[in-house]
């Protein structure tokens, strides 16, 4: 693919404290590299300061949803955004910091090669400086048991939220998007509709500001619900 046209997703709820710096790494990525690569800001109904900081900050554009939708809808709204506007890869980084734009080029790469699909940037493909929970570690291991039963393939951090789409998924993402926790569930979908995904390292570190919303009590809902979709989907 020769220079492709790339759109980075960045899903925000109140997320003014590090929104800009995210938008800035990712535009010191595109110079150091040469690579086209544009970036969305989807503010899912903040509270904030979030539009106006990201607006200041350089974002190629920030679509500015009335009220919140869940990350569900704030990525399909991002997916629709890019079906739309013709780009050949569309990355979702959240906006918390988490996610470092320097490994853009490694999470795409598979794309352009033209080896996979869908690209799953991983904490546990290689050992690296991330250390998780305890109660995230079990349910990485259930929901990574879940998608091998389901589609045969092995995947080691399913719940990453770096991860990059070509032209194909981005068309299936716009047609349709799990509402929440939709991580796992688009995995199965992928293999499900005959398409191929992988995993690649990338390095990440803990959310730069902010609060996380998830508590123990949803990631038991999480688990639950995800599990029971999945399980649904399968028998289709």
């Amino acid at each position: 693919m020769n220079q492709p046209k790339v759109l980075v997703i960045i899903p925000a709820y109140n997320e003014e404290g590090s929104i800009a710096n995210v938008i800035r790494r990712i535009q010191a990525v595109a110079a150091d590299t040469g690579l086209h690569i544009d970036t969305v800001v989807v503010n899912d109904g903040s509270k904030d300061a979030t539009v106006r900081v990201a607006r200041a900050a350089g974002a190629t554009a920030v679509i500015d949803l009335p009220f919140n939708l869940g990350i569900g809808g704030a990525m399909q709204t991002g997916y629709l955004y890019a079906h739309k506007n013709q780009y050949d890869i569309a990355l979702q980084i959240d906006a918390d910091g988490q996610h470092n734009p320097h490994d853009i080029p490694t999470v795409i790469e598979p794309i352009l090669r033209g080896e996979s699909h869908f690209v799953v940037g991983s904490r546990y493909v290689e050992k690296t400086a991330y250390r998780s929970s305890a109660m995230r570690r079990i349910g990485m291991i259930f929901f990574s048991s879940l998608i091998r039963l389901v589609t045969k393939h092995t995947v080691k951090d399913p719940t990453s939220g770096f991860r990059a789409a070509d032209r194909r998924v981005i068309r299936m993402f716009a047609e349709y998007y799990p509402v929440d926790y939709p991580e796992v569930e688009v995995l199965v979908h992928i293999a499900r509709r005959g398409l191929t995904f992988q995993e690649v390292s990338v390095e990440m570190s803990e959310r730069q500001a902010g609060t996380s919303s998830i508590t123990p009590i949803k990631s038991a809902y999480y688990m639950i619900k995800v599990g029971l979709a999945v399980l649904i989907s399968a028998t289709r």
